[in-house]
C-alpha cells in the first residue's frame, strides 16, 4: 500500500465544501471519484480540514492511501485529465506510510479578500467581498491584536456546533492592502472553529466602519457569546492559502 500527498487548488463556488455530503457534491468527492477512474480502486481522500461551501483553496493538501502501481507522473496527469476545470492537483508525491495530512498539520493559513471600493466589479465577484463604504485597516489592525494568542474563540464559533472545546491559538494576523482596492486579511492558527475565520473578518470590518470601537474585540472573546460578534462574511472572500507541517 503507498501513501500519496497531495496539494490542491479549487474554486468552492459551485461544491457544497470539502467533506462528502448527501446534499451535494464535495471537493472531497471529486477528487475521490477521479483517483478511482485512474486507479481502478476505491480510495478514502483525507484533507488538512474541511472548507465551508463557497472557500476556495490554494494550497488544501490531503493524502490518500492505494495499492496501485502507475508512477507519480502518470498518477498525476491522469488526475486532473479528468478533473474539473476548477479542481486541479498542482503536486502530488509518495510519502511514508506514516504521513496524515490532518493529523500532522502544525498551522494553517487563509486570507480572506475584501474589494473595498466605491463601484460594484461585474468581474471576480466569487473571489471577495464587496464593499463599498470606507475601512480604517489601521483600526482593524489595532483590534486584530486582541485575537492574537489562545483563547476560548466561543464567540467566533458558528452557532449549533457541537464542539465542546473551542479553545484555539491565533498566531498571527496582517491585514494589507494589494492593487488599490483589494484588502487581504491573513490568519494563521494551530486550528480553527467552524465559520471562525469568517466570523472575525465580519467583526473586524464593523470596526473598520466604525460601528465598534477596536478595544471591544477583547470584550467581544471574553463574552464567548456569539451574538455579541459580527455578522458572518461571505464565504466567496475566502481561502486556504497554506498548510504547515
Amino acid at each position: 500500500m503507498r501513501n500519496f500527498k497531495m496539494i490542491v487548488e479549487y474554486d468552492g463556488s459551485a461544491y457544497c465544501g470539502w467533506q462528502r455530503q448527501k446534499n451535494g457534491t464535495s471537493i472531497q468527492q471529486v477528487l475521490e471519484d477521479a483517483i478511482k477512474k485512474i486507479t481502478g480502486q476505491k480510495v478514502a481522500v483525507i484533507g488538512s480540514g474541511r472548507t465551508d461551501a463557497g472557500v476556495h483553496a490554494l494550497n488544501q493538501v490531503a493524502s490518500f492511501k492505494c495499492s496501485t502501481s502507475l508512477p507519480i507522473n502518470n498518477l498525476y496527469r491522469g488526475m486532473n485529465s479528468v478533473l474539473p476545470p476548477d479542481i486541479v492537483v498542482k503536486e502530488i508525491e509518495e510519502v511514508e506510510g506514516s504521513f496524515h495530512a490532518q493529523r500532522d498539520v502544525k498551522s494553517k493559513v487563509y486570507v480572506y479578500k475584501i474589494c473595498n471600493q466605491r463601484l460594484r466589479p461585474a468581474l471576480g465577484r466569487n473571489f471577495f467581498w464587496f464593499i463599498r463604504f470606507d475601512l480604517d485597516l489601521t483600526l482593524m489592525r489595532e483590534a486584530s491584536q486582541y485575537l492574537i494568542g489562545t483563547h476560548d474563540f466561543s464567540c467566533f464559533c458558528a452557532t449549533g456546533t457541537d464542539v465542546k472545546d473551542r479553545v484555539r491559538t491565533i498566531i498571527g494576523i496582517e491585514i494589507k492592502t494589494c492593487e488599490d482596492v483589494l484588502i487581504e486579511i491573513k490568519v494563521e492558527a494551530r486550528g480553527f472553529l467552524k465559520y471562525m475565520v469568517r466570523n472575525i473578518i465580519g467583526t473586524l470590518v464593523e470596526v473598520g466602519r466604525g460601528k465598534r470601537k477596536p478595544e471591544e474585540m477583547k470584550v467581544i472573546i471574553e463574552s464567548r457569546n456569539r451574538k455579541i460578534a459580527g455578522a458572518t462574511a461571505p464565504a466567496c472572500g475566502l481561502f486556504l492559502k497554506e498548510v504547515k507541517y
